[in-house]
C-alpha cells in the first residue's frame, strides 16, 4: 500500500504561514544565527590551525600573484594533501554537529500552534535524549551524500527537495531515515511545484540578508526551518492515508 495525500495546499497558504512563524520568532532567529555561526567559525578556525591549512596561505598568495590559473593549480594540489582531507572530514563533522540546532525551531513553531510559551532552551530540542543520535546519524548521511554527489550539479537541489520533510518526520513521528526518503519522494511527486517553489524561495530569502544587509543575514538565515515546518504541516502532518 502506498500513501495518499489530501487536496494540495495553496502556495500562498504555505508561504504565508512560513513567514508568520519567522516574523513571530525574530529574536530567536538572531540567537540561532549567533550560536550557529559562533560555533562554526570557531571550530573551522581551530581545525584550520590544527591541520596546518593556514601554513599554506603564503604559497596561495604567491600563486595568486602569478595569475588565477596558477592559483587554481596550487589550490587543487593542496586540496589533495592528507592534511586537507582530514580538514574536509572535520568540516563535515562541524556541519553534522550543528544540524540538530535547526530542529529547535520545529518545537518552537509547534508550541506557537498550541499557544504555549517558547524560550531560548527550545532551540536545543534536537540535542536532547535519543533525538540527538537519530538526527546526528541523519545529518551525517545527508552531508556525506551531498558532498560526494555535488559534482552532478543538479543533485544537491534535488536532494534537498526529497529530504525537506526528513527532519520533521524524524523529530515528530520517530521515522527512520529511509522511511522519510520514501515519504518525501511520494510528497514531491504529488506536490512538486509547491515544494520546488518553496525551497527556491527559502534558498533566496535565507541568504539575501547577507548579500544586501550583511547583519540582516543573521535574521534571514534560519528561514529554511519555517519553510520546512510549514510544508510539513500543510502537506504531511495528520493527513496521510492510503494510496492505490
Amino acid at each position: 500500500m502506498q500513501q495518499q495525500f489530501p487536496q494540495k495546499p495553496g502556495l500562498d497558504i504555505i508561504l504565508k504561514q512560513a513567514f508568520s512563524y519567522w516574523s513571530k520568532t525574530i529574536g530567536l532567529q538572531l540567537m540561532f544565527s549567533i550560536i550557529y555561526f559562533g560555533i562554526f567559525i570557531s571550530a573551522i578556525h581551530f581545525f584550520m590551525g590544527y591541520y596546518g591549512i593556514y601554513n599554506h596561505e603564503p604559497e596561495l598568495q604567491a600563486a595568486l600573484s602569478k595569475g588565477f590559473q596558477e592559483y587554481a593549480e596550487k589550490s587543487a594540489a593542496l586540496s589533495s594533501t592528507v592534511e586537507f582531507s582530514y580538514f574536509r572530514y572535520a568540516f563535515i563533522g562541524v556541519l553534522v554537529f550543528l544540524g540538530p540546532l535547526n530542529i529547535g525551531f520545529f518545537q518552537i513553531y509547534k508550541k506557537i500552534d498550541l499557544k504555549e510559551n517558547v524560550g531560548l532552551s527550545d532551540l536545543f530540542a534536537g540535542y536532547r535524549g535519543l533525538n540527538f543520535f537519530k538526527l546526528i546519524s541523519f545529518y551525517l548521511f545527508w552531508f556525506l551524500l551531498l558532498f560526494m554527489l555535488a559534482p552532478l550539479i543538479i543533485f544537491p537541489f534535488f536532494w534537498i527537495l526529497i529530504t525537506i520533510f526528513s527532519t520533521p518526520l524524524i523529530f515528530f513521528e520517530n521515522k527512520r531515515t529511509f522511511e522519510t526518503l520514501s515519504i518525501g519522494w511520494a510528497a514531491l511527486r504529488r506536490n512538486f511545484i509547491e515544494i520546488f517553489v518553496c525551497v527556491l524561495i527559502a534558498a533566496v530569502f535565507s541568504h539575501i540578508g547577507f548579500l544586501f544587509f550583511l547583519i540582516g543575514g543573521l535574521f534571514t538565515f534560519p528561514f529554511w526551518n519555517a519553510i520546512a515546518y510549514s510544508l510539513y504541516t500543510n502537506i504531511l502532518e495528520n493527513k496521510r492515508g492510503k494510496l492505490p
